[in-house]
């Protein structure tokens, strides 16, 4: 998975392919990532995901708080050593650019944008920020999915409480076996078919329910409610559930987990071709103010974790489905195991609902601290 991530990025940035001028990331998180949480889905098995407990939410919530006290924290750090590196006036002012981060961080795209209007931030530091963004961020998935490959060494370091995890991998895996069968073509057809059906229904409410709330509501804006990319996922992964209730959930045993984890492979890739590695030589200071934030959000749920014990589990998708979203939370928690990708959809939700309200505050703070 770490490759499969970082030769694109490597790639990009040696200008063998661009990620910039290309449309693959959206083609895959439009129509491969929808369809992937539907498959992925099949297999699901509610009440055992209900036993994970709260510790998950815990860690969710200490990512939140890790971002919205890290800006702050981290803006006062450069002010005090480095004044002109978080300095600027007007719609320039460094905090405005980190508060658009702290939408991305906590929420995802639409509370970004949120952000870019309350706080008025200029063109130019909101595209410096967007870079800031998406290398930081990057990096810190990586660093995730390297974890998530020794995880249990993690966890049995920590003394972590795992057996609700591992109940709900042999369930699903029990499940798998005991209807394990030889895909036919028609088995293929039948998989594909539900997974991109339900993404195409998934598009056409995304499509009429996002702009009627845009008009008739737009101040549910804040809950990201008049965004195609949420409705399009939550329809999706709701859909999904609810196949799992049904007949569809035979094909997990032609392999329809891992057609879905091809196709989370593939928008693995598609991310990756975004990192601009090179981006870090334009304003490097910025750059290390936005890894010194990740750090203290880091720390905070490291410590959080070994505190209460929790799985490397929660604490990997507690943190992507705070920094990544929607779109990567499922890929860290299916580095895991596959069953779990939909607990990182569960999870990135919740980010999407805290987004506005918590960056807003975040950015209030910056704003106090600002040089």
């Amino acid at each position: 998975l770490l490759l499969c991530y970082f030769v694109p990025g490597i790639l990009g940035a040696t200008n063998v392919m661009s990620g910039e001028h290309s449309k693959l990331y959206f083609a895959a998180s439009r129509y491969l990532l929808p369809a992937s949480l539907v498959l992925l889905t099949l297999s699901l098995d509610l009440p055992a995901i209900r036993q994970l407990g709260g510790k998950i939410i815990i860690m969710f919530l200490t990512g939140t708080v890790g971002i919205m006290f890290g800006g702050p924290l981290s803006l006062m750090l450069f002010a005090y050593f480095a004044p002109d590196v978080v300095g600027g006036v007007g719609p320039d002012a460094v905090w405005r650019g980190m508060s658009t981060v702290a939408g991305s961080w906590i929420g995802g795209g639409a509370n970004q944008t949120a952000m870019k209007e309350v706080f008025g931030v200029g063109d130019d530091v909101f595209s410096s920020w967007i870079a800031v963004d998406v290398l930081v961020a990057n990096v810190w998935m990586a660093f995730l999915l390297y974890g998530a490959g020794i995880a249990k060494r993690i966890d049995q370091r920590t003394g972590a409480d795992t057996s609700a995890i591992e109940a709900l991998k042999r369930k699903v895996e029990a499940y798998r076996e005991a209807h394990a069968r030889v895909p036919t073509t028609t088995d293929l057809f039948l998989i594909l078919g539900v997974g991109f059906g339900v993404t195409a229904v998934g598009h056409l409410g995304a499509d009429t329910i996002a702009p009627a709330i845009s008009e008739h509501l737009p101040s549910l804006a804040k809950f990201s409610l008049t965004s195609k990319f949420f409705w399009l996922i939550i329809i999706a992964t709701t859909l999904g559930v609810m196949a799992s209730f049904t007949k569809a959930r035979e094909l997990e045993g032609a392999g329809a987990s891992r057609v879905g984890s091809v196709m989370l492979y593939l928008l693995v890739a598609t991310i990756g071709m975004n990192m601009n590695l090179l981006a870090v030589r334009d304003r490097p200071w910025i750059f290390l103010v936005g890894l010194v934030w990740i750090a203290i959000h880091a720390t905070l749920m490291l410590g959080v974790g070994r505190l209460i014990k929790a799985p490397f589990f929660f604490i990997a998708v507690g943190s992507q489905a705070n920094i990544g979203g929607a779109a990567s939370a499922p890929v860290v928690a299916s580095a895991f195991h596959p069953v779990l990708a939909p607990v990182g959809v569960m999870m990135a939700v919740l980010g999407y609902a805290l987004g506005t309200y918590a960056a807003w505050l975040c950015g209030l703070m910056m704003q106090a601290v600002a040089p």
